[in-house]
């Protein structure tokens, strides 16, 4: 059985040689790149990659989906330019499409850096995503933001870890948590969904305590605080950007057009 590697790009020349590198031995790779300024089209083609450019940014879903019409595997395997497969679970994934039996697809647990600390609480242990699947039986939803990863048939589960190295930096955590409130900010008055400030308050609030409480993230130190406030506000944006979008308000966010 074949495996195709999928990954979208944009801008990552600090981490796309990792991600491809952990996954050479692979039949195929394929990346889809929105306009990359950086070296990061050299290195994927260094390292043996088909790589596609489009013109535009439809959004993560749309865009990982434009990626796996073009790849040929019996199996897939889609991994952010940020994550990258461990030994233990290369070898996993390479039993996987060799055994027997009728899965759909298989979830991972990935085990994501935030500041450079591995988080071990946060609700972000075990975080199982599915991202090994059959061709033809699972495809991406159409969502800007925050995708899924829709499957027809029986999930099974590996446990070699992804790794994920999510926000290397607070200015990287900052950039990216302003370009994600604003997709979801479109996405969530797209769907003719109502916001309001008391509800962005609300439910910024809700989101620390339950990172930080519930989901036991103050045993992950200073970085498990730091995580809960980020997580808080990002959610606060989002609403509070969608507030703004419904009255047609000065000021409001301009839908990305990039990642």
């Amino acid at each position: 059985m074949s495996l195709s590697v999928i990954v979208i790009t944009q801008d990552e020349e600090q981490v796309i040689g990792r991600c491809l590198g952990s996954v050479r031995w692979a039949d195929e790779i394929v990346v889809v790149d929105s306009g990359s300024t950086d070296r990061t089209l050299d290195i994927c083609r260094e390292l043996g990659a088909q790589v596609r450019v489009t013109p535009d940014w439809p959004g993560f879903g749309p865009q990982k989906n434009r990626a796996l019409a073009l790849a040929k595997g019996d199996w897939v395997l889609s991994l952010d330019a940020d994550e990258w497969l461990s030994a233990e679970l290369a070898e996993e994934v390479r039993a996987a499409i060799r055994g027997p039996g009728d899965v759909a697809a298989y979830e991972l647990p990935r085990r994501s850096s935030f500041c450079g600390r591995y988080m071990r609480h946060s609700g972000w242990w075990p975080d199982r995503v599915s991202r090994l699947f059959r061709r033809g039986r699972a495809r991406f939803s159409d969502d800007l933001v925050h995708e899924r990863l829709l499957v027809d048939g029986s999930l099974g589960r590996l446990r070699g870890e992804l790794l994920h190295e999510t926000f290397p930096d607070l200015e990287k955590l900052l950039d990216k948590l302003n370009r994600y409130s604003t997709a979801g900010a479109v996405a969530y008055v797209g769907k003719g969904k109502r916001a309001s400030l008391s509800r962005a308050v609300r439910h910024a609030l809700w989101a620390f305590v339950r990172t930080y409480l519930l989901r036991a993230g103050f045993l992950d130190g200073r970085e498990g605080f730091m995580l809960a406030v980020s997580t808080a506000e990002g959610v606060y944006y989002r609403y509070a950007k969608a507030w703004l979008l419904q009255r047609g308000a000065r000021g409001a966010p301009e839908p990305p057009a990039g990642r």
